[in-house]
């Protein structure tokens, strides 16, 4: 979504994908998206169809950020059982 400013970033979670996982390569992601000049908004959405991530809440909260001009939004889905 060029014109808009966003990039959308989708991964999906497996037995040797969980949250911790997740979380720093979205760190990692973020870091180069950053970077990138026609970024602004960084959407991660994360699939989790198995309930891999114990806390789901908890780690859009931790990687969800606004600062300067870029914001990162990650959605992750389902949230648990």
């Amino acid at each position: 979504m060029k014109n808009e400013g966003i990039i959308i970033e989708v991964k999906k979670t497996r037995a040797t994908l969980k949250a911790k996982d997740i979380g720093s390569e979205l760190l990692i992601d973020s870091q180069r998206y950053r970077s990138h000049p026609d970024c602004k908004k960084l959407l991660c959405f994360v699939y989790d169809p198995d309930g891999w991530i114990a806390n789901p809440r908890g780690l859009e909260n931790d990687l969800n950020k606004s600062e300067d001009d870029f914001e990162i939004v990650t959605l992750i889905v389902p949230k648990g059982y």
